[in-house]
């Protein structure tokens, strides 16, 4: 590729991550500042007031995300790969071989992570288009009836345009955004002129006086604060789908600048007009521009909820690849960017749950007031992972990790705990769901172990199976036979039943296992380990990045065996189809395992998951009890 061929490849992704990565960020100015100020928190509308809530927005905005997130969080770049999982995945490279139970403990803070960041991919969309859609009333107030009819209908639009990929949909959506920021910016910096004084807010110590002057409404204002920051956690998470640059450079020539602007636009215009705090961000524009204004704003808060969707998308693949998550289709968007991809029943489970949210809530004033536990419980987790990490793989000095340490847990500690204080307004929901998918991957993880477990305690090793096959050698048939298993080191289920009933063995006999490293991706030279062979029969590990899609046939088609030619006609896949038969007693309890055995039987099939040729795969049926 030549450099002006990257130098357009470069702009076109960080144009696209204007419109999926910074979409939910993008349209926090709708209602974070205007949410602050509401006439229920009982502030009262002066200079001191003003200037100290924007100064805490727009420092806490600049921390967490200029600081944190670009300048920290991103270098944590798991080949290519970001998000709470993989910020798992490199914290768990850095424990002592052998440390199970910290094993076990980075991976349910893995499950928690991922159940918190779902939550946050069903609310925020709720949150746009309801914010989108109310934007109507300010033309007339005649829409009111119409609008949570018209927020389900855009919902229903929105979600089906995710099959054509994150690229494509980025294209559309970038330039609109783009648009947004140009006109938050140039709105902001009007009300900023006619108002000077807010540029008081620049200074971080009108924070830190307001915060001393006000510490227990400060308290409960970090719940409302929170919603500038919306989308950060995703910003991470997105880091797959256009790269650290693009991200950045997105940021820092665009998006901040504008948000910034139109933070001290708001707060400009209070100054000025202390008896006019609702609305804020659409009293900045001149009664002639308001009609395009609203069509843009609801444009730009429909696309905001693209980033935690795609977000959600990376977080699932990764999520079955880790274990976490029993197989599910996964479908690969963009042949230039591995890290597109498109999860249909991710995508369906999201549009229910955000269809849902806006017909029990009906206002985004009401979603508000439920927002921001998942965000800022899953920021206080990438802080403290950060730590480790920082110490340990980066080698970073204490001097350095102490105070940065410090000042991120303090913010990310008091973010969570103000944000707990919405439980009982709504913010229930987002916990509710994020227990019930814990217990799902929990669930899920446990049982994968549990039926390991009884699959090993039946291993025939491959000696005692040679041994026993010479006695009484079976009829050979040519071709090869692949047996797709689970256990690497057995004799698999398949083969004796095969070898039962129908009394053959083929002339090549090759036993696969399929195994997932804690890194996104595996170079080709280290994706297949052979062993053999070992009692007539050659072992064949292969290996996939969580953040692959297995395509067994054609990891297998570089394989160097004797006697292998990979001929399709000539190889036959051989898998076990498990029936699986819940126990009362062992392991997990009896409705865990009935779970299991549901999430189990309805997984993707290995067929289709492994991208085996239908016609050349042979099922044969077993039964283990849990």
């Amino acid at each position: 590729m030549s450099s002006k061929e990257g130098g357009r490849r470069q702009f076109a992704l960080a144009v696209g991550a204007i419109g999926v990565v910074f979409g939910d960020i993008g349209t926090s100015p709708l209602y974070a500042l205007r949410e602050c100020f509401a006439p229920e928190r009982g502030i009262a509308l002066q200079r001191d007031n003003i200037v100290g809530i924007v100064s805490l927005m727009i420092w806490s905005l600049s921390l967490v995300v200029c600081v944190k997130y670009l300048g920290i969080v991103l270098r944590a770049d798991n080949r290519g790969e970001g998000g709470i999982l993989a910020l798992v995945s490199l914290v768990s490279r850095q424990l002592p071989k052998g440390s199970v139970r910290r094993s076990a403990f980075i991976a349910i803070l893995g499950i928690i992570g991922a159940s918190l960041l779902y939550s946050d991919g069903m609310i925020t969309p709720a949150v746009s288009v309801l914010s989108a859609i109310e934007g109507l009333e300010l033309i007339s107030p005649n829409f009111l009836p119409y609008i949570v009819p018209l927020s389900v209908l855009v919902l229903v639009a929105l979600f089906p345009a995710q099959a054509k990929g994150t690229t494509k949909v980025g294209r559309v959506f970038g330039p609109i955004i783009a648009l947004w920021f140009l006109v938050m910016g140039v709105l902001g910096l009007k009300a900023i002129f006619i108002s000077p004084g807010i540029l008081a807010a620049l200074d971080p110590l009108e924070a830190i006086r307001f915060v001393f002057r006000n510490p227990k409404l400060t308290f409960g204002l970090l719940g409302f604060i929170i919603l500038a920051m919306t989308g950060a956690e995703v910003l991470y998470a997105d880091l797959g789908h256009f790269g650290t640059k693009p991200i950045r450079r997105s940021w820092y020539f665009m998006v901040y600048p504008a948000l910034l602007l139109s933070y001290l636009g708001q707060g400009a215009f209070l100054l000025a007009n202390p008896d006019k705090e609702s609305n804020l961000f659409f009293r900045l524009a001149p009664e002639w521009a308001m009609y395009p204004l609203v069509i843009l704003a609801t444009a730009a808060t429909i696309i905001a909820s693209q980033a935690v969707i795609s977000g959600a998308f990376s977080l699932a693949r990764q999520s079955v690849q880790l274990g976490f998550w029993p197989r599910i289709t996964v479908r690969h968007t963009s042949d230039e960017t591995i890290g597109q991809v498109y999860v249909p029943f991710v995508n369906w489970v999201l549009l229910a749950g955000t269809v849902g949210l806006v017909l029990a809530f009906k206002t985004s004033n009401n979603l508000a007031n439920a927002y921001g536990i998942a965000v800022s419980a899953t920021m206080l987790m990438t802080t403290c992972l950060m730590i480790f990490l920082a110490r340990k793989a980066f080698k970073a000095s204490l001097w350095l990790v102490i105070p940065l340490g410090l000042l991120f847990l303090i913010i990310d500690s008091s973010l969570f705990a103000s944000n707990v204080m919405k439980i009982a307004s709504g913010g229930w929901i987002v916990v509710a769901f994020a227990m019930l998918l814990f217990l799902v991957m929990k669930t899920w993880m446990d049982g994968r172990k549990l039926f390991a477990k009884k699959i090993q305690a039946f291993r025939l090793s491959p000696e005692l199976f040679a041994s026993s096959i010479a006695l009484a050698p079976p009829h050979r048939v040519s071709g090869t036979a692949v047996y797709l298993t689970a256990d690497p080191k057995g004799v698999p289920k398949a083969m004796l039943h095969n070898l039962k009933h129908n009394k053959v063995l083929h002339d090549l006999t090759i036993v696969l296992s399929v195994q997932t490293v804690d890194e996104p991706y595996v170079d080709d030279a280290a994706r297949a380990v052979v062993t053999g062979p070992l009692g007539d029969m050659w072992y064949v590990a292969l290996h996939f990045g969580y953040s692959e899609t297995p395509d067994v046939p054609a990891a297998l088609s570089r394989v160097v065996i004797p006697g292998f030619d990979n001929d399709r006609m000539k190889t036959t896949y051989f898998i076990g189809r498990e029936a699986l038969v819940v126990g009362k007693k062992g392991g997990m309890g009896k409705w865990r395992k009935e779970l299991f055995s549901f999430l189990f039987n309805n997984a993707v099939s290995p067929t289709h998951f492994f991208r085996l040729p239908p016609d050349r795969v042979v099922e044969i049926g077993s039964q283990t009890e849990l």
